[in-house]
């Protein structure tokens, strides 16, 4: 399938369709319940006074398609920055037309430019297209590591405790 597209940063205005495709991307992964990001939110997040992260869209015919929102972390080790890529998605319609691919390479490039150590990302162990599709780039699973996240309830009984532990 061949298509027409192009890549593009995007603008303050593009946060209703970044939106959208967040909300695609959740209904695909099952997760839909847990999005609770608002317009507003997302727009102070992405083009507020100190942006959290970027975005790249691909658009086909003036209407974003696919996405890549990610951001910058740190590797101590090796003193570099790393692309954390948080979404990669392409409505299913326009799959296959190589836009993942382009957005995939479009960010390898930055970090290269860029002086980055990796991009790294995550993908839920049962979404096998997205795993092959990430296998024929070369990407590879990162053993010895587990990802941990401390939200909720736990994440406000720390903050509430001493400094002292």
């Amino acid at each position: 399938m061949t298509q027409d597209f192009t890549l593009r940063d995007a603008t303050a205005s593009d946060t209703a369709a970044i939106l959208r495709l967040i909300r695609a991307l959740a209904d695909y992964e099952r997760l839909s319940h847990t999005v609770t990001a608002t317009e507003a939110e997302l727009h102070a997040a992405l083009f507020g006074r100190k942006p959290r992260a970027d975005c790249i869209l691909a658009d086909v015919a003036e209407r974003s398609v696919g996405l890549a929102l990610f951001y910058y972390t740190f590797s101590t080790f090796k003193a570099r920055p790393i692309i954390f890529l948080e979404d990669l998605f392409v409505e299913p319609a326009h799959r296959g037309a190589g836009i993942g691919l382009a957005l995939m390479r479009h960010l390898a490039r930055r970090a290269v430019a860029e002086g980055c150590q990796s991009v790294e990302w995550r993908v839920l162990n049962w979404n096998q297209p997205s795993i092959a599709f990430y296998q024929s780039l070369g990407a590879k699973q990162i053993e010895d590591w587990q990802t941990r996240q401390l939200s909720g309830g736990a994440l406000a009984a720390l903050a509430k405790g001493s400094s002292h532990g």
